[in-house]
């Protein structure tokens, strides 16, 4: 089944700031990110209830080949990406997101 899939706003942010700096650090390497988020979300879709619940209904799924995890709640048949979070940073920051 495919699932609608939103993102809170900062969520965005976190994206593209993530992928510009791989893309600084070596051409092509921000595509790789964005590429592995995109594997990692159609497997969200797919099993949206297979990652470990974090906090209430917040899911985190751990990008496989960089340092961060898709953060996101599943509910009425939407997923809602509350967060790209470095794994090494600020744990929980995104707590306050809907």
């Amino acid at each position: 089944m495919i699932r609608s899939v939103a993102f809170h706003e900062a969520a965005v942010v976190e994206l593209n700031d993530a992928a510009d700096f791989y893309n600084l650090e070596c051409p092509g390497l921000g595509l790789t990110f964005l590429g592995e988020i995109e594997s990692a979300l159609a497997t969200i879709g797919q099993f949206p209830e297979a990652t470990p619940l974090l906090h209430g209904r917040v899911r985190r799924k751990i990008l496989p080949r960089f340092p961060y995890a898709i953060i996101y709640s599943y509910r009425d048949e939407q997923i809602r990406v509350l967060a790209i979070a470095h794994e090494k940073r600020r744990p929980f920051y995104w707590r306050g997101r809907r």
